[in-house]
């Protein structure tokens, strides 16, 4: 008689839908935490709205470095349009589930966006090094035509860069976990969903994490020098009209990178910090670099403060 090894018909079932969380155990004060949320988008759109409009429409600011702040308004206009279908879903109308290919699509938008904002900041730092150190060569090096040429190239970098994070997590099976950590989708999240091997998405994300490394290397080696250069300076007062004019730019790093770098070091210590404390610090940086950088620009230049002032007596008069 013969006896053969039994077979067992085993199937998973996969998962068809995510879910996002706004912050956990406070479902029913959504509404009102929306309020703050909806303000803080509010701001951030119109404000960057408001900067790439006056920037498009007024001639005299049609030079190197009100393009770069064209292209950093247009990072944290791109940021706050991707993050916004999600939180309003999950704050405003309690509805936390999300298809897999909506998700992947927004992961990559907001990584794009954020990969784009942290490239743009590191053209503001060779902006301002050649500005202050090389002064005499400044108009011949960065040129309207070459700046718009370096930041259509860094754009491509960036969608080639972060386009595999959807590619490969389309590849990747999801079964028994569905419960994302956020109220939109990071690419580090939805990996960790996944019931098949996911080691590449988790090399290749470290990769990506190393680029972001380098931006911010580069933008501090780049005011070292500048501050060499200052330091050179024998007038105070003309040091500090120097250091004066990277005032924003610094507000500008400071603002983007501190939640990224305090948001991967509680993600480190995971065990010890509280979920919500992850949430909040991931929602500080999707929210504030948007709002907070038109302030700063339109509070520091005052070439496009009266720009803006000069519209606005021509519509009242």
């Amino acid at each position: 008689m013969h006896t053969g090894m039994p077979i067992f018909n085993i199937s998973v079932t996969e998962v068809s839908t995510f879910y996002l969380v706004g912050f956990p155990g406070m479902e029913s004060a959504h509404i009102w935490i929306f309020i703050p949320i909806c303000l803080l988008y509010t701001v951030a759109i119109l404000g960057n709205g408001t900067i790439l409009f006056f920037i498009k429409s007024e001639p005299s600011l049609h030079e190197p470095m009100y393009y770069l702040l064209s292209m950093l308004a247009l990072s944290d206009l791109g940021l706050s349009i991707s993050s916004l279908p999600t939180m309003l879903k999950v704050f405003l109308f309690n509805s936390p589930d999300i298809s897999p290919n909506e998700c992947f699509a927004q992961e990559f938008f907001i990584h794009e966006f954020s990969a784009m904002e942290s490239s743009v900041l590191l053209i503001m730092s060779f902006d301002r090094y050649i500005a202050i150190c090389n002064p005499l060569r400044y108009t011949s090096i960065l040129t309207s035509a070459r700046v718009l040429q370096i930041g259509l190239a860094f754009s491509l970098k960036n969608v080639l860069l972060i386009l595999p994070f959807p590619v490969t997590l389309v590849r990747l099976r999801y079964c028994k976990k569905n419960l994302l950590s956020h109220s939109y989708c990071l690419h580090q999240d939805v990996m960790k969903l996944a019931c098949s091997d996911n080691k590449f998405n988790v090399i290749y994300g470290l990769f990506v994490a190393l680029t972001g490394i380098l931006d911010i290397t580069f933008i501090f080696m780049s005011y070292v020098l500048i501050l060499r250069a200052v330091l050179g300076i024998a007038s105070q007062r003309e040091r500090l009209k120097v250091l004066s004019t990277c005032v924003s730019h610094i507000c500008a790093v400071l603002i983007f990178y501190v939640p990224v770098i305090s948001l991967a070091v509680i993600y480190r210590l995971a065990s010890r910090s509280s979920p919500i404390s992850k949430i909040l610090m991931a929602d500080i940086f999707l929210l504030v670099p948007p709002v907070m950088n038109p302030i700063i620009y339109c509070v520091k230049s005052q070439q496009i403060r009266n720009v803006i002032l000069e519209k606005l007596c021509q519509k009242q008069s």
